[in-house]
């Protein structure tokens, strides 16, 4: 589990998501959600959200993601804007842009592009 002040936890787990996209999934288009979205598999296009998206480890996105809060434990290229929180794990890689009210990056995160951070 992941967390910061002052805002809730991420969660981890498959059971804690509406929707896991496996592993074995490669999926080439527009997502959008409005609940928990869980990607473990193979995404290019966009991703549209108003709830959590969790990019897990073996994943790989090629999208600009626009989301409340995304955690990065997988392979994002594209520019990610979070409403509330973007969380990059040690295991985490960004290419893009960051723009968020928080931006958590951790030791051993690759990220290359610019981070801008405010309300």
């Amino acid at each position: 589990m992941y967390d910061l002040k002052d805002s809730k936890p991420f969660l981890t787990d498959e059971e804690d998501y509406d929707t896991v996209m496996a592993s074995d999934i490669s999926f080439t288009g527009n997502i959008r959600f409005a609940k928990p979205f869980m990607i473990k598999g193979n995404v290019t296009g966009s991703i549209e959200a108003t709830s959590d998206l969790l990019v897990d480890s073996d994943a790989v996105v090629n999208a600009d993601i626009v989301t409340d809060r995304v955690l990065v434990r997988g392979k994002v290229n594209g520019n990610i804007k979070g409403r509330g929180l973007v969380y990059v794990t040690s295991s985490g890689s960004v290419n893009g842009d960051i723009s968020s009210a928080q931006v958590v990056i951790e030791p051993g995160a690759v990220f290359s592009g610019k981070c801008t951070m405010g309300n």
